[in-house]
């Protein structure tokens, strides 16, 4: 049998280190789906929605280097497109194979006809099509080093007919190069960075998930400074270890005091590996360096005085043995106590178990944090979920947290945490999701049935799009339809052959979560968590305390007096701590 386009392209994935692909087959896509099958080395992870497929891809190429995903004409391209921007953001290397309608039906609005090169223009570094078998093994080469290269998505557009037509072999076409160069700033500016920190008091690091392969270095580096270790949501889990002597706390909206001023204290900061978003958590009129991989990245968030283009750990390991150490520890004291301060808080926090149905989350996240492993990897949802996962969920052994931070999209743990299961067989999967997005993919916990991924889902149930409630509150508007009526989740998943636990009692909680933990197989945790638990930034504005208070006027003026009283009463201690 004459080797067609689909088993090239099988051929290819295995070269670039294609494990799994994520999809849903169909129509044009049955091709390469046969070809996949004949070979027998790729598995193919069906999901059950192309949503999923791309989440799912995106947290194989976070943990392993690279994905793939595919969908089938119309639908399952436009089902892709949510996942593939976050994976696209994010920077993970994720192939998505979109297959189209034939080619002589192009452009005629034949059914199910899409453009790929227009729908995912958005969503990816760079849309290749496929129009003849002579052309697909460029666009296959060229699709997986965009990927990999520019780290980010790369969509083939692969029409029916041409994927089960014969291969025609090229000269370029055959394999594909995934280099790795020693990337760092020019001997000058280096020579300049080294002149910076040698002569500079008071200087912070500021860390984001660029400095993942090269924590040792930066905690090196901060050692010859006596430099306080910030980080951002996507940098803690590397730097938030119990016993760090720089880490002081994580900035942004999610992030504590300690952090913030650190930050802010600072007279010279330096953003290593973070596209922090927030400008308005970072300081005026203080000296900031940024070093990133992206160039284009640089000063687009401050006001930044000195930038430099690099890999975090090749510029550290040649900028480390030509910086001196320095004694005075005194600054990196003061922002160790507001710290420490700042954690004594939270613990207190979480030391209460609330009441029935209105269980505490904070107390729900240290009993995960406490149960789950040293090598678990965390998903969380977007919204109140995130918040605790952020405070409570420490950095120990090769813990690794994601979510959608970056492009914030609701529903995104469920499918982050079956692309874990799916490439990871020695790591604790631990989905941290929240009610509204879960119901979302609902459905997705038939993949987690079919293939028995041992997936500990915890869903954090307060019956209300609890983030988007706070941000309504804060801006003075009443929450109005933020509140929801939840199926029982757990009951959903027994039907699933899924373990499913109802918790509504606080005295049951521990048992409970470490009963979930000791389970070997899937289990999903429904927690009744208390809906009026405020998440209190590490700095408030007065307009937002005048917003809260003008929605809680206009609360009362329409009966809701309960509400009020739980939200005042929920509130009103961490409101003090930080004003």
């Amino acid at each position: 049998m004459a080797k067609n386009v689909s088993d090239h392209l099988v051929e290819m994935l295995k070269s670039a280190g294609i494990k799994r692909v994520y999809a849903i087959t169909g129509d044009s896509l049955n091709p390469v789906n046969d070809a996949i099958r004949r070979d027998g080395t790729i598995e193919w992870i069906h999901v059950r929605h192309e949503e999923t497929a791309a989440y799912a891809a995106s947290m194989d190429a976070e943990l392993n280097g690279i994905g793939c995903c595919m969908g089938s004409s119309g639908p399952g391209h436009v089902h892709l497109v949510n996942g593939l921007y976050d994976a696209n953001r994010s920077g993970n290397p994720v192939i998505a194979i979109a297959s189209t309608c034939a080619t002589e039906k192009f452009g005629t609005e034949y059914f199910q006809e899409t453009n790929p090169q227009f729908l995912f223009k958005d969503c990816s570094k760079q849309v290749f099509m496929a129009n003849t078998p002579k052309q697909f093994g460029t666009m296959i080469q060229r699709t997986i080093q965009t990927a990999l290269n520019e780290k980010g998505v790369a969509v083939l557009g692969l029409p029916g007919d041409v994927a089960s037509a014969e291969y025609e072999e090229v000269s370029t076409g055959y394999k594909s190069f995934n280099t790795a160069p020693i990337f760092r700033p020019s001997d000058s500016e280096m020579s300049q960075l080294i002149q910076l920190f040698n002569s500079e008091k008071k200087i912070v690091f500021f860390c984001g998930h660029g400095c993942k392969g090269a924590v040792n270095e930066v905690e090196e580096l901060a050692g010859k400074l006596n430099a306080p270790i910030v980080y951002s949501f996507r940098g803690k889990i590397f730097f938030d270890r119990e016993n760090s002597p720089f880490a002081v706390g994580m900035n942004g909206l999610l992030g504590n005091k300690s952090g913030y001023d650190a930050c802010n204290e600072a007279e010279v900061l330096v953003l290593l590996g973070t596209d922090f978003p927030y400008s308005e958590f970072l300081p005026e009129n203080k000296t900031i360096v940024q070093i990133d991989e992206k160039p284009e990245r640089i000063g687009r968030r401050a006001h930044v005085d000195y930038g430099y283009a690099g890999d975090i750990k090749d510029t550290l390991t040649a900028l480390l043995p030509f910086i001196e150490s320095k004694s005075d520890d005194s600054f990196l004291k003061k922002m160790k106590k507001i710290y420490n301060d700042d954690e004594k808080r939270f613990s207190d926090y979480a030391e209460k178990k609330g009441s029935p149905s209105k269980i505490n989350p904070e107390y729900i996240a240290t009993l995960i944090d406490h149960y789950s492993s040293e090598n678990a990897v965390y998903t969380v949802d977007t919204g109140m979920t995130a918040v605790w996962a952020a405070r409570f969920i420490r950095a120990k052994g090769s813990r690794y947290l994601t979510g959608s931070f970056n492009h914030g999209s609701m529903a995104n743990a469920l499918p982050m945490a079956i692309g874990a299961a799916a490439s990871t067989t020695d790591r604790q999967v631990i989905a941290m999701s929240g009610d509204g997005g879960l119901s979302m993919l609902l459905g997705e916990l038939a993949v987690i049935m079919q293939y028995q991924y041992p997936v500990k889902i915890f869903v954090f149930n307060n019956h209300s799009l609890g983030m988007v409630k706070l941000e309504m509150e804060v801006a003075g508007y009443v929450d109005w339809q933020t509140d929801m009526i939840n199926p029982p989740f757990d009951k959903i998943a027994e039907l699933m052959n899924i373990k499913g636990i109802e918790l509504k009692d606080p005295e049951k909680a521990e048992d409970v979560i470490r009963e979930a933990f000791e389970h070997k197989g899937p289990v999903l945790v429904n927690i009744y968590t208390d809906p009026d638990t405020l998440a209190m930034p590490p700095h408030v504005t007065f307009e937002q305390m005048k917003g809260f208070a003008a929605s809680l006027v206009k609360k009362i003026g329409m009966g809701k007096f309960d509400e009020v009283k739980n939200s005042v009463k929920a509130g009103i201690s961490q409101i003090g701590e930080v004003l």
